[in-house]
């Protein structure tokens, strides 16, 4: 398991945009979308590759495409405004979905809706599950607990923004899985939103309150 904070200057300048609280819907859904490329690009680049022969206008030559299938998998419902900036770089990568809510009671999370591309279970898929904020970890946890019930075997996590707590607790309840973060903020406030942060991600990207 290893934890990945991205440092890239546009990473770093696209985000600034999103935390400001003027930013309307608009360009807060481009920006994640741009983000969400740019991690694309650092989180494929130890995908493996396999040889392949292909004939070039020239001649016929011995070279190298991804091994394995990727399945995106957002969390419902924010998770939805990181899939189309991944889908710019990988357009073959299916999409999965899960939607979870939290018990008010008992503060458990269930599951309300899944739905998954028939290869999750595959072993030569990669499966990433994306939310663009991890703040205590609950629902990353249970998202990644539901998804390996479904078989999935090589799984890794991404997030816009993170609170340490949330990236200690998801390492801790599974450690064989790769997080990687655009943001590692300070921490989380008294009711439960990560500190500096950047807001309610799925209010500010569909235009809800």
């Amino acid at each position: 398991m290893t934890v990945t904070v991205l440092k890239h200057a546009l990473i770093t300048h696209k985000l600034t945009n999103i935390r400001k609280k003027e930013t309307n819907t608009k360009d807060f859904y481009q920006n994640v979308n741009e983000i969400a490329s740019l991690m694309a690009y650092e989180i494929t680049k130890d995908f493996p590759l396999k040889e392949v022969e292909i004939e070039t206008p020239i001649c016929k030559s011995v070279q190298y495409e991804l091994k394995n299938k990727l399945v995106i998998v957002p969390i419902l419902r924010a998770g939805l405004g990181m899939v189309d900036g991944l889908r710019n770089l990988i357009p073959t990568a299916k999409v999965g979905f899960i939607g979870l809510y939290r018990d008010e009671k008992t503060l458990e999370p269930h599951e309300y809706f899944a739905k998954f591309p028939d290869n999750i279970s595959s072993d030569d898929t990669i499966t990433l599950v994306v939310d663009p904020m991890l703040a205590t970890g609950g629902s990353a946890i249970a998202a990644i607990d539901m998804i390996k019930k479904r078989g999935a075997k090589h799984i890794r996590f991404a997030c816009l923004v993170a609170a340490p707590v949330g990236v200690e607790s998801l390492s801790k309840a599974h450690p064989d899985i790769d997080i990687y973060v655009a943001a590692l903020d300070e921490k989380l406030n008294e009711v439960g939103y990560i500190v500096p942060g950047l807001g309610d991600c799925g209010d500010r990207l569909f235009g809800t309150k």
